[in-house]
């Protein structure tokens, strides 16, 4: 069995990172973890005198840059965060017999089609984002072969506000409330993300690329009125729970192109691990309930 007493988490202070942290130091493990301020990805030349200080034997860097506008209009800077970083990251695992789990995304896709990518689709990414988190992923299994490379879509969970949150807060405040009804893709829980990859971790023969993501396919309308209806039968005060559906054509807070359809084949995944990942409904259904119930 691979030896995972030592993990250091990056992105300490994200979505994924902290519930990795959480998570995993209830199941045993050594974690420790760096934010931002602690190793910056745009300095990939200070990368070995940061990490050379931690004793970890599985590096799991979840952070980057994922403001798909900001990468659009900083292309330079997404270029070495989601790009040059994570083969600098892998070369150092390589020498010192670390394994690197590397997180990218859905847009790594062109969005053509209506079925779902498996791991061996052709990738055509249309914006910024998308292709410089492809280069983070060739650069890194460049480095190490054997690399873990996750792409998951549409995150949610406890350490920090998503889409369903937000869905919420303007259901509380006024009638009106809109979303994209024209980009499909699956929502993806952190709590199980974190799950799957320990058992990716445990397997002896899981490298490459993986998808990981909850069951089923959505749109940001649908997945906005399955919160709200979740949210309803809660008890939460809501003024809606309806949402209007508009298109992404002439969204004014998009600069970037967004591919329309990236919905997520997990069969590699339950193939290597015998596990099965469950709706995108039920996943939500228990982050509401624990964020919500538990905090009222």
């Amino acid at each position: 069995m691979p030896d995972l007493t030592k993990v250091l988490v990056l992105g300490a202070s994200g979505r994924l990172g902290r519930a990795l942290v959480r998570r995993y130091r209830a199941a045993g493990l050594a974690v420790s973890s760096l934010s931002h301020n602690d190793l910056d990805l745009a300095r990939p030349d200070e990368f070995g005198n940061t990490l050379d200080r931690h004793d970890f034997n599985v590096l799991i860097n979840t952070a980057g840059l994922t403001d798909v506008d900001y990468c659009e209009a900083h292309e330079g800077l997404a270029t070495v965060v989601n790009g040059t970083a994570p083969g600098a990251l892998a070369a150092h695992c390589q020498q010192r017999g670390a394994r690197l789990v590397q997180l990218s995304t859905d847009y790594v896709f062109s969005g053509e089609g209506r079925a779902p990518f498996s791991e061996g689709s052709p990738v055509s990414p249309i914006n910024v984002y998308g292709r410089t988190k492809l280069d983070g992923e060739r650069n890194a299994q460049a480095a190490q072969p054997d690399a873990l490379i996750l792409r998951v879509s549409w995150l949610f969970g406890l350490e920090k506000p998503s889409f369903p949150d937000r869905i919420i807060r303007q259901a509380q405040e006024r009638l009106d409330v809109s979303a994209v009804d024209d980009k499909w893709a699956c929502p993806t829980y952190s709590d199980d993300v974190c799950d799957w990859l320990l058992a990716l971790l445990l397997s002896d023969h899981a490298s490459g690329v993986f998808h990981l993501c909850n069951q089923g396919t959505c749109s940001w309308q649908q997945y906005g009125e399955r919160t709200l209806t979740i949210a309803s039968q809660l008890g939460l005060p809501l003024k809606t729970t309806s949402i209007r559906g508009h298109t992404m054509e002439g969204f004014a807070p998009f600069l970037a192109q967004r591919p329309p359809f990236t919905a997520l084949s997990t069969e590699k995944f339950t193939t290597t691990t015998g596990i099965t990942p469950r709706s995108w409904e039920d996943a939500l259904e228990e982050y509401l309930r624990a964020k919500y119930l538990m905090r009222a």
